[in-house]
């Protein structure tokens, strides 16, 4: 079910949420936390797709701002339940004029009393999302610098302005990467990784995240390359004394695991989805310290 409130208030919506709830049974209690989305109408509803299925494992109240073009100061809102909104209840708030500028003020009569709150920006981040009006309520904030004009860019800002709590989907999207490497290297023989090189999208920023972790963990020198038109990593290879692994996925579906001596290995590892790597991060409230580590001491030494 969808309600439209044109020119309302945020405290008149609250109210209505309270009524769906006393008059359809649609609940907002056992929420775990709420989930504020700051996007624009260009992405919002598969933000919201995406937030949708993620709140089927973590049920939340998701509230999504998206400020209109509109001049006049006002605010639109929708409310989404039922089967327009997944295991949540969505509330859209489309603030113009000058309210666009105080989601904060926006969102807080939406609160889940007591829940954690995360913020997601789905499109550009912003340079400093800590510093942001929604960011500082917030105890985790999520960003996506592969939507950043300048991804590269988009990355080096957030390690500027890093705090705790701040993470990125594209370190979310390397985390199985991370894994089937792990699970190489736990194999004899056990010679010391000399140097590492990443490929894949150009200017990707999961392939840089992916180069910075692994030479900052080998303590070996590493770097990365390009493949015109490959679907995010594409290979990954580890230079050691007896010989080097190399993990191959040229396709965005099955990698190939070689190593001297050994029969190739074929693992499944397909391209993750918006809603996988979302899910994943709203798994975890406390702060990235790993993703912090990477992000501030060895992005820096990526060649």
């Amino acid at each position: 079910m969808i309600i439209d409130l044109p020119q309302t208030t945020t405290n008149d919506v609250a109210k209505r949420l309270v009524n769906l709830r006393d008059e359809g049974g649609a609940v907002a209690l056992g929420r775990v936390l709420t989930l504020v989305i700051i996007t624009e109408d260009q992405g919002l509803e598969d933000a919201v797709a995406a937030a949708n299925d993620a709140s089927r494992e973590h049920p939340c109240r998701i509230v999504v701002l998206a400020p209109s073009t509109s001049e006049g100061p006002g605010l639109d809102a929708q409310i989404r339940v039922g089967g327009d909104a997944g295991a949540s209840e969505v509330v859209v708030l489309r603030p113009s004029g000058e309210l666009g500028d105080h989601g904060d003020t926006l969102v807080m009569p939406l609160l889940l009393p007591d829940a954690p709150i995360v913020a997601w920006w789905p499109g550009t981040p912003p340079a400093n999302p800590g510093a942001d009006r929604v960011g500082r309520m917030a105890n985790r904030r999520i960003t996506d610098a592969l939507y950043a004009p300048a991804p590269r860019t988009a990355i080096e800002r957030l390690r500027d302005h890093h705090v705790p709590g701040d993470t990125d989907l594209s370190w979310t999207r390397i985390t199985l990467w991370r894994g089937i490497i792990a699970a190489a290297l736990d194999q004899p023989p056990y010679d010391s990784v000399t140097s590492v090189r990443v490929e894949g999208q150009a200017g990707h920023p999961s392939v840089l995240l992916l180069a910075a972790w692994l030479g900052h963990q080998l303590q070996c020198p590493s770097s990365v390359g390009s493949t015109p038109g490959a679907p995010g990593i594409t290979r990954v290879v580890l230079e050691r004394r007896g010989g080097p692994i190399v993990i191959d996925r040229p396709d965005g579906e099955t990698t190939t695991l070689s190593e001297p001596g050994k029969p190739e290995r074929h693992i499944s590892l397909p391209i993750r989805g918006l809603q996988e790597c979302l899910a994943e991060e709203l798994r975890r409230l406390d702060p990235d310290e790993m993703f912090g580590e990477v992000l501030l001491d060895a992005l820096h030494e990526v060649a």
